[in-house]
């Protein structure tokens, strides 16, 4: 009875069902409102993220050589092409192309010809020339001839003298042989050769000490000085000592770098010339820190550094490379102590502020 009477009140005035539906609304917007503020308010270190947690450890630096690797080549110590100085025909090939000769050691004999027999013509003739001196000095001190005379038998025992020793040179050069000790590397004759003055016979060269040949910029090439130590690794991996011979004082109009030589010891002759090497030279010496590649770190641009500690916040300092190994990396600019990130590295950035924890006080 009274639900009927409340329905026919409504139903006669249907504006108070949109009224109540307006309350509503506004009661329910109103308490989203209040909450939002509420939110607000709330104190800020609630929604603050917790600090990251890294793992530091304290690097001393040490006085370390910064190293310039240069690209080389290696050369024999010394060479030379053996030529003929006497026309003829190859009579004799001592050697063999590849073989080890002393210095002094015959490798090719040219055909002599009458060479002997003109040398004995001139001795005799000199002999000759001798007593005709003699006689025309001793005329002279007599005043039994004048002083014409005389001067020409001197002159005639010059020429005499002169065609023996051009004589006997002729007889050597027909001999070729080794100004050092050494390899042939090349012979481009053989037996029955006929060779002019000046062409080749064979190509000799040293390798008992290597040279190798490399190139340095301007901007280090006042570090380097002869005498000095150099590391050298061969392509075979072998390595070696060395020591700088050669600095040049004029650069390459074409590289603008200075050419250097660096000798080192081949006493077995196993390592040949022409191979590649790679050269390692100690410059100025500075202080640097050695660490682990896995402590290096990239910064927001994608540069190389490390990520160190100061006032416990995160410091990205870009690298100084001093040299590299294969079990580290030593870096200047660090100052002569630094506190570098070990682990989290990966997770904080520059300016972070963080929870250190030093490497030695975590127990294993």
């Amino acid at each position: 009875m009274f639900a009927s009477r409340i329905g026919g009140f409504i139903s006669s005035r249907p504006w108070l069902v949109s009224l109540l539906v307006v309350v509503l609304l506004a009661v329910w917007l109103g308490l989203g409102t209040l909450k939002s503020a509420e939110d607000t308010s709330s104190p800020a270190t609630s929604t603050t993220a917790p600090l990251a947690k890294v793992v530091y450890q304290t690097f001393q630096a040490q006085p370390t050589y910064k190293i310039l690797e240069l690209y080389g080549r290696t050369a024999p110590n010394k060479q030379a092409n053996l030529a003929a100085e006497y026309p003829g025909s190859i009579v004799a090939l001592k050697v063999k192309k590849g073989e080890l000769v002393k210095k002094g050691q015959l490798i090719a004999q040219v055909d002599q010809a009458d060479l002997a027999v003109q040398l004995d013509k001139a001795k005799a003739m000199l002999k000759v020339r001798e007593k005709e001196f003699k006689a025309s000095k001793s005329l002279r001190n007599r005043g039994l001839q004048g002083e014409v005379a005389f001067f020409t038998a001197e002159a005639a025992l010059v020429d005499a003298k002169a065609d023996v020793e051009s004589a006997k040179r002729d007889l050597i050069n027909t001999e070729v042989r080794a100004p050092f000790a050494g390899i042939v590397d090349r012979l481009p004759v053989e037996l029955g050769d006929y060779v002019s003055v000046g062409e080749q016979i064979a190509h000799l060269i040293d390798i008992k000490k290597l040279v190798i040949e490399a190139d340095v910029s301007e901007r280090y090439i006042q570090f380097i000085k002869a005498g000095q130590q150099a590391s050298v690794t061969f392509i075979d991996g072998k390595q070696a000592t060395g020591r700088v011979r050669y600095v040049s004082k004029v650069s390459s109009t074409s590289t603008n770098t200075f050419p250097i030589d660096i000798e080192v010891s081949n006493d077995t002759r196993q390592i040949p010339a022409g191979v590649s090497t790679e050269v390692s030279l100690n410059l100025k010496q500075t202080p640097a820190i050695k660490i682990t590649p896995a402590m290096l770190a990239l910064d927001g641009d994608g540069n190389l550094g490390v990520k160190v500690l100061k006032d416990q916040r995160v410091e990205f300092v870009p690298i100084d490379l001093v040299k590299a190994s294969q079990d580290g990396v030593w870096l200047a600019g660090l100052g002569q102590s630094a506190d570098i990130i070990t682990v989290g590295q990966g997770f904080v950035r520059a300016g972070d502020a963080v929870i250190a924890v030093k490497s030695d006080s975590i127990k294993p």
